[in-house]
Order: C-alpha cells, then sequence, then structure tokens
C-alpha cells in the first residue's frame, strides 16, 4: 500500500478538454481558496422585508452630511429609495420614460441570411438587441444624480425633501449614462444622443452645462469605432469604456479642463454595468475576456475558467452582466445569464485579484455594492430583494462543492488503481462529503461511489486508471479543506 496525496492547485481550471483539467479543480459554486484551502462563501440572508419590484439594474448606496445611510436602486420604470431602516419609499421621477426589462430581440425585413425566410414577411430575429434598461447614479455632494440608459435625464435628488428628483436645468437629454468625478463634475456619456460624446457641466455646477470664457463645462468625442458604455473614478483619472476599447480622462484645469487619451483597443466593456473600480485599478468583464487597468496600462487577464464562462454566456442577454467588489476577500463577482433559456443572470464568475485564482458558481443576482456604508456586501436579488452577503452559510437549500478534473492516481494514468482508504486534510469532518467518480479508460462508463463522511481515516473500495473528487458541504455549517491523501494499491496493467 502507498499514500497519495492528492495536491491540487487552488481555483477553478475550465478551459480546454475536461482532460486539460487534470489534477486540477474542474467545476464548483458557492466555494472559494483561502490560505489555498478549500471552504464554502459566506451565505446570504434577506434584508427586511421591502423589494423594488421589478428586477434592479443599478444601484447606489451613501451616506449623508448626518450619518444616514441610503440605498437607492433603479429598475425598467422606477427608481426606490431604501433607508437605513429599511423603510422603501418612491423616488420615481415624473414622466420617467419606461424602459426594457429584458434585453430583446428587434424584429425587421431582411435582418436573416437570404432565402431563409419568405421575402417581405418580418423577420424572427435580426440578431440586433434592445438592451435592457439600467441606471448609472453618483453622489453630487450629498445630493443624489441619476439616468436611466432609456429615458436619458439626469435627475437630482435632494435630501430631506418631498420632492421627486428633477431633471438638472441645462443638463444634455438623451443620454446613456453619467458619472460624478473625483474633481465634482459630472460626465454625461453618450451625451445628447451622440454615444461618443462626453459631455460635462463647470466644476461644483451641475446646472452650467455652456462652455464660456469664465467656467470649466465642456464636451469632447472620443475617436472610436464604439460607443461609450460606462465609466469609473480610478487612480485620481476617469476611465471610460466603449463597446471596443477604453479612454482616460485626466483633469488638466483651464482652458482645456480634461485631457482624453485612448489607452487600449479590443478591449470593450459588455454591458453598462460590468466595470468594478476599486483602490488597485478597475477590472471589466469584455465580450470574450477579461480586463484591468492598473493606471499604467490595460491588460487582460488570463482566465483560467474563459470557456467555462464565454462557451456558456447567453450572448443575447449581455446588457444585465454587472460586476462588484468584494474587498472582504479581494474578489471581484461578475454575474451573468447561461444557456439559451436564462432571461436573467444565474450565473457567476469570481476573481481573485491577490492570489490569482477564479472560481465558478450559481446565484441570481442583478446589481448590488461593497462593505463600506453598511457592514456586509449587499446583493440585489433577480426577485427585487436585498440579501445580506457574506453572513452565515445558509444558500437558499443550494450546497457549495467543488469537483476535480481526473486524478491520476497510477503512473500517467495507465495502470489500473486499487483505492482502499481516505486519510482527509479537513476541519469540522461532520459538515462535508465526498464522491469518487471512477472509469477504467476515458470513453468507459463511469461510477460514483459515496458520499463517504470525511472522518479520519474513511474506509474507500474503488479502483480505476482516472479518478474525480467530488467535496460537497452541508448547508449551514463551516468547513474547510486542505490536502486529501489516498491509500492505493496497483492493480493490472492495461
Amino acid at each position: 500500500m502507498a499514500l497519495i496525496t492528492l495536491e491540487i492547485p487552488p481555483g477553478v481550471y475550465r478551459t480546454g478538454t475536461d482532460l486539460d483539467s487534470k489534477n486540477r479543480w474542474l467545476d464548483a459554486s458557492l466555494v472559494r481558496w483561502d490560505q489555498g484551502s478549500l471552504r464554502p462563501i459566506g451565505g446570504w440572508l434577506q434584508r427586511g422585508t421591502e423589494t423594488v419590484g421589478a428586477v434592479p439594474r443599478g444601484c447606489h448606496v451613501w451616506t449623508d452630511n448626518n450619518g444616514g445611510r441610503h440605498i437607492v436602486a433603479g429598475t425598467f420604470n422606477s427608481l426606490s429609495h431604501i433607508y437605513q431602516d429599511n423603510v422603501k419609499t418612491s423616488l420615481t421621477p415624473v414622466g420617467l420614460s419606461s424602459g426594457t426589462v429584458g434585453q430583446a430581440s428587434n424584429t425587421g425585413y431582411g435582418g436573416a441570411d437570404f432565402g431563409e425566410e419568405d421575402y417581405g414577411t418580418e423577420r424572427a430575429n435580426d440578431s440586433f438587441y434592445a438592451e435592457a434598461t439600467s441606471w448609472s447614479m453618483g453622489n453630487f455632494g450629498e445630493y443624489l444624480v441619476a439616468c436611466s440608459s432609456e429615458d436619458g435625464k439626469i435627475y437630482e435628488w435632494q435630501l430631506n425633501t418631498s420632492v421627486l428628483p428633477t431633471a438638472l436645468a441645462n443638463a444634455p437629454v438623451n443620454n446613456d449614462a453619467i458619472v460624478v468625478t473625483e474633481e465634482r463634475f459630472i460626465f454625461a456619456l453618450g451625451a445628447g444622443n451622440n454615444p461618443r460624446k462626453v459631455q460635462w457641466c463647470d466644476r461644483e455646477d451641475n446646472t452650467d452645462w455652456t462652455p464660456t470664457a469664465t467656467n470649466q463645462a465642456g464636451d469632447f468625442e472620443l475617436t472610436t469605432t464604439g460607443r461609450i458604455q460606462q465609466a469609473v473614478k480610478v487612480r485620481g483619472r476617469t476611465l471610460i469604456l466603449t463597446t471596443t476599447d477604453a479612454h482616460v480622462a485626466t483633469y488638466s484645469g483651464p482652458p482645456f479642463v480634461y485631457g482624453f487619451e485612448r489607452v487600449s483597443g479590443s478591449c470593450g466593456a459588455i454591458s453598462r454595468m460590468s466595470a468594478v473600480g476599486i483602490h488597485e485599478g478597475a477590472f471589466w468583464m469584455g465580450n470574450n475576456g477579461f480586463f484591468a487597468y492598473d493606471g499604467s496600462g490595460v491588460r487582460e487577464l488570463q482566465c483560467a475558467v474563459h470557456d467555462r464562462v464565454f462557451d456558456n454566456i447567453n450572448t443575447s442577454q449581455n446588457s444585465k452582466v454587472f460586476g462588484v467588489h468584494n474587498a472582504q476577500h479581494n474578489e471581484i463577482w461578475w454575474f451573468y445569464s447561461t444557456g439559451t433559456d436564462a432571461e436573467d443572470n444565474d450565473s457567476y464568475v469570481a476573481y481573485d485579484y491577490r492570489e490569482d485564482i477564479w472560481t465558478v458558481g450559481k446565484m441570481a443576482r442583478s446589481a448590488g455594492f461593497d462593505v463600506g456604508v453598511f457592514s456586509n456586501p449587499i446583493w440585489f436579488g433577480i426577485d427585487g430583494k436585498l440579501y445580506d452577503q457574506e453572513t452565515g452559510f445558509s444558500y437558499d437549500s443550494d450546497k457549495p462543492y467543488a469537483e476535480t478534473g481526473p486524478l491520476m492516481i497510477g503512473a500517467s494514468g495507465e495502470d489500473l488503481m486499487k483505492v482502499t482508504r481516505l486519510i482527509p486534510d479537513v476541519t469540522s469532518l461532520e459538515s462535508a462529503d465526498v464522491y469518487f467518480t471512477t472509469r477504467l479508460y476515458p470513453t468507459a462508463p463511469a461510477t460514483t461511489h459515496g458520499p463517504f463522511d470525511l472522518s479520519n481515516p474513511t474506509s474507500v473500495r474503488f479502483q480505476g486508471r482516472q479518478v474525480r473528487m467530488k467535496i460537497e458541504g452541508q448547508e449551514t455549517t463551516n468547513w474547510r479543506a486542505g490536502a486529501m491523501r489516498l491509500e492505493v494499491s496497483p492493480g493490472a496493467k492495461r
């Protein structure tokens, strides 16, 4: 008998074939790697009883001058305010243009390939999509400013009044999004129905948008073939992402006010909600990869789960992708929809930027924000409810798990090996089970063995040339798994 240590690197690897993931973790959900050990993520609890009605697509959180904590969330046709005691009030502006609940395909004539459908009849799908309506928001002082991608007006809400948000006087209309810069300007993105135009108000005066010799209002049209998606503040600059490239706006003061520089091409943002700005820089999801900006340049991240994400994403719902920082664990999370049937976000991919670890899983979230104003991350479900994340270990009856690709328990997988005992490296042993799936050769039927309790040691009896291992945690319990060891003996050659 010999003891084989299963030294599996942290993180999920899902690029290429299953065999390319040999001796790696192939699949997972609701887990992360902490100091090399596998453990469940924190669970979630609904926050209060309020909902915002439809699916939220954009939110903002801030603290007012008196210490009051505010949450605002936008849907396709509404804006809701939730104060710190979880009491919801409507902030929907009078006359707000109703948008699109879900991304939908347009129809028309001639949208399909010639000969595929009857000439002169309406095409079922011309491959162009009406995006789901999203909101961009920020603070101008302690006041809220917000813009719906459908409505296009820039609204301001002044605290401690009964007056609903009103459109800013003199501001451009038909905008795609906004951002409040570090220098206290409002950028209107895609201003005036020009998808490449950035227009800004005078410094600290959001009612003055006409450039003069005595103010700092201005505008600039980006040199790009794309359309502006989103902007985030990063390292004293404003990063502007289009559908194709990235630009940086740097404040220089009068007379030019802002200088604009294209910093990279072929790195466009997949949605208006995918970019996340943090102290280290910015991260975002593109149409076929992930990118980062650190203040000096843009780089594409080497994504270990690229195929898992982009082979399964529902591209017709790309406009719903949203990213969020989980600072407690040095992670960026992106939520997206999968397959062809999922109309809303049902999956996530998470990146630990300190350890360069990727993981994946299932969770239905559409908007959210990190710790800071509140002690936990608060993310919105597609049900319109607020959830305190990273609290407890309850997952709505789902179970955290991680499963490996093929583990070669013999020399290069050529020998038939008999496994008789599992020696675990696990804390809270009764809180997780382990399964093994074996094959005698790559195309042979698979046989699953287990569940086995992670007691020390555990008697197991199976044989194969390749084996997969799955660790599954019990809901509401915490556990940590390190390196497992198998007691094996050789069997017959091929």
